[in-house]
């Protein structure tokens, strides 16, 4: 009697493991029947960390995935977190470039800069340059040989000879005075109106011309134009207290025969007392 109630006992408890063990296995099935049941990483429902299928996350920061505020609309052909190629850049529409000058047609350009404490007139005078006021305000020195292009028209007002330049010009092929190591000589005019007037001979090649000038309590003028014709160009130097020097550049190009015209002039005096412009050299290259 007492083993069979034993026997009785231990079955139960073997029902129960069994039956403990049978339900485990539903509650794993069920969860692995629901995993594959949830929604792919490439529908539209997963979260904004899916990445489609055979593409690497960017190994940079969170923000370098590729991933934009804006998916944009959908396009056919792409998986719907894909945005569609570039497109290709639009061709420039800007003008074209201008084509460059011809030769021998007509420019004219004016820029003032800084005289150097020194001025080679033999190497920056290639073609020809004068110098004035080394025997007073009459004396001009030219190159030997030069082409002659500079032409001296005069000006209104008396010219002075002047021997105190900061800045000084030096030469080895001038006449009437074959050279010199270093001349602070130059010429000025006194009073509003008054100045320079020089031409440059033109020959349809492109020119360079310096002019060495400065001022004294005055604001100077210097207009460059064409003798064809066409637009001027100026530049101005001035200093109402003391005195001033400068190197101007002009860059022109005439037909053979016609000519660059500057003129020098004082535009406006500070002082009673003989405002000026000041003249050292011009050379052309």
């Amino acid at each position: 009697m007492l083993r069979g109630v034993l026997h009785r006992a231990r079955q139960r408890r073997r029902w129960a493991v069994e039956g403990v063990a049978v339900l485990v296995c539903l509650v794993v099935l069920i969860s692995y029947l629901s995993t594959r049941s949830g929604p792919e990483p490439d529908d539209d429902r997963a979260g904004s960390g899916g990445v489609p299928a055979g593409v690497a996350r960017s190994p940079g920061l969170p923000a370098a995935d590729g991933r934009t505020g804006e998916a944009g609309p959908a396009t056919p052909g792409l998986r719907p977190r894909q945005r569609p190629p570039s497109p290709e850049p639009t061709p420039s529409t800007s003008a074209p470039a201008p084509p460059p000058a011809k030769p021998g047609a007509l420019a004219l350009s004016v820029s003032r800069g800084e005289m150097p404490a020194a001025v080679d007139l033999t190497a920056v005078g290639t073609k020809d340059w004068v110098h004035w006021g080394e025997r007073g305000g009459r004396s001009t020195i030219r190159k030997r040989s030069g082409s002659g292009e500079i032409i001296d028209g005069g000006g209104a007002g008396r010219r002075v000879g002047w021997d105190g330049n900061q800045e000084y010009v030096r030469w080895s092929d001038g006449t009437p005075e074959r050279s010199t190591n270093g001349s602070s000589n130059g010429v000025y005019t006194c009073g509003a109106g008054n100045g320079f007037s020089l031409a440059i001979a033109g020959s349809g090649e492109p020119r360079t011309v310096q002019l060495y000038g400065g001022i004294w309590m005055a604001r100077g003028r210097l207009e460059a134009r064409l003798s064809t014709g066409g637009p001027a160009s100026t530049a101005r130097l001035e200093d109402p207290y003391t005195s001033q020097s400068a190197q101007f550049t002009i860059r022109f190009t005439v037909p053979k025969g016609a000519r660059l015209l500057l003129n020098w002039t004082v535009e406006k005096v500070f002082t009673s007392h003989c405002g000026n412009v000041g003249l050292q050299a011009v050379a052309v290259r």
